[in-house]
């Protein structure tokens, strides 16, 4: 193996020939190994540490937007139910998935703190004479919108129940996709397991027994939340 030529010291760099730089100058702009290219080194390393972290930063964000990550809080494990006269949606995705409890819910009992859930997003939705309630014990939380002339809407709405009923209607529906190739709704649910998708669904009187719900933006016009002696 050729051996290296020797490399002189900073303190005895020969000038150039044919320079006429001054070798004062050469070191101000760091040719030499002074302490300069010492502080841009030091500050190039700094900043490839950092871009690891921005990158997870941005990734996780465009996740959260694209609905990748899924619900992330753990639920209540209380179920509620949800009626509504007419749902529309444009982009619909279904997949199973777990819902899972915080660390020793009283709601577990004997199921591990896990539900077994069925997932429904929906890119846009509108629905006619939504209601909501939890039976609390003796007594129901209601939540009731859309009953006038204008609908509840939502962006980026994701329900996760354990029963879905009524009337319902697809076009250019899919099914049997692996839920982690689905683009209808811009979620993605897990590889290997069962799914479907469609450009557009309605569902009249639909009945939802759930244990969570998310969306981008949920707008509700007429609100009313009130206690009641029955659900929906």
């Amino acid at each position: 193996m050729a051996t290296s030529p020797d490399v002189p010291s900073a303190g005895n760099t020969p000038d150039t020939p044919g320079s006429d730089t001054p070798p004062e100058a050469r070191n101000a702009a760091g040719t030499t190994a002074g302490g300069g290219r010492r502080g841009r080194v030091r500050a190039r390393r700094a900043a490839v540490m950092a871009v690891p972290a921005t990158l997870v930063a941005a990734g996780l964000a465009v996740l959260t937007a694209q609905g990748a990550l899924g619900v992330q809080f753990a639920i209540s494990g209380m179920p509620f139910t949800v009626t509504a006269t007419e749902l529309n949606g444009t982009g619909f995705e279904q997949f199973g998935g777990l819902d899972n409890m915080a660390e020793g819910s009283p709601n577990a009992g004997d199921t591990g703190g896990q539900v077994l859930i069925v997932t429904s997003a929906i890119k846009h939705a509108t629905l006619t004479k939504l209601c909501q309630s939890v039976d609390l014990g003796g007594t129901n939380l209601l939540i009731t919108a859309g009953g006038g002339s204008e609908k509840v809407s939502a962006t980026d709405l994701t329900t996760d129940s354990t029963e879905l009923s009524g009337d319902a209607a697809f076009n250019n529906i899919e099914i049997g996709n692996d839920a982690s190739t689905l683009t209808k709704a811009g979620v993605k649910g897990p590889i290997g397991v069962f799914s479907q998708q469609a450009d557009t669904v309605r569902i009249a009187h639909l009945r939802q027994t759930n244990y969570a719900t998310t969306a981008g933006v949920f707008k509700l016009p007429g609100l009313k939340l009130r206690f009641s002696d029955s659900g929906c």
